[in-house]
């Protein structure tokens, strides 16, 4: 197994395939073994690049979450690109991992080509949301299917990698909000915003009217959503997403 480290710690990464890289960005609670299905088929044509973020899957524990979460993933992000000296790479980011990949393209412009970000929360953390996610994860450590995934995604201690990750969203909902330290405005790379319309995660018509803002801070990118499907996206609706995604990615920039 393949490690970097950052700050002290190890984290986990796998590349499979060869060509443009495509890294892919996993959600809170889950690790890159989320992607086991769909990333072979990225793999066909892309050098697809999978890690855990620090305290999931592989990846070394640890006591606290930072309160910046996405931010701070972002920057382990970035501390493997200029590890591995990777420049221009292709991103898809998944619920929080969508958070951590418009901040890397914020933060560091000049190693993103494309982006997509799929079934995430917007530009601020919303209170109702947040105790939405506080009383779904509360629920889900006594269903069993729940626990399966969890355990699936993080091994044994899967519980404590889930109140760590509930913990930091609550702190970060609490006291800091926004969810990026840029404007959106200076977001460079070519980008496109995914999710379904029938994700229980957040109100009906919630991605229309987030994306909308989004987009048109940004100046510039699109969206796509999907009529029928869960969270995330890109799992609910892993044919179409493939086809998609794979159609944005190999388009020229606007």
């Amino acid at each position: 197994m393949a490690y970097f480290n950052y700050k002290s710690h190890k984290i986990y990464y796998q590349e499979i395939g060869s060509g443009t890289p495509l890294l892919m960005l996993h959600g809170n609670t889950a690790s890159s073994v989320m992607f086991s299905e769909i990333a072979p088929r990225y793999a066909q044509d892309y050098k697809v690049i999978l890690i855990d973020f620090l305290g999931c899957g592989k990846s070394d524990r640890v006591q606290q979450w930072e309160e910046d979460l996405w931010y701070d993933e972002a920057m382990q992000v970035i501390c493997f690109l200029e590890e591995k000296g990777y420049q221009n790479v292709n991103i898809i980011g998944t619920s929080g991992g969508a958070l951590a990949a418009l901040n890397i393209a914020l933060e560091r412009p000049d190693l993103v080509n494309k982006l997509i970000a799929d079934s995430f929360e917007g530009e601020q953390a919303s209170p109702v949301v947040t105790e939405t996610l506080r009383l779904g994860r509360e629920a889900s450590k006594h269903d069993s299917g729940a626990k399966m995934f969890y355990e699936m995604m993080n091994g044994t201690d899967w519980e404590s990698v889930v109140d760590a990750d509930t913990q930091a969203v609550i702190s970060h909902a609490n006291n800091i909000v926004e969810f990026f330290h840029q404007p959106l405005s200076r977001l460079n790379p070519d980008v496109l915003f995914t999710g379904s319309r029938e994700d229980v995660l957040f109100p009906k018509g919630f991605y229309d009217e987030v994306f909308a803002e989004m987009l048109h801070k940004i100046g510039h990118g699109q969206q796509y959503l999907f009529e029928h499907g869960g969270h995330p996206a890109i799992l609910s609706n892993q044919d179409e997403f493939v086809t998609i995604s794979k159609a944005f990615l190999e388009s020229k920039a606007d």
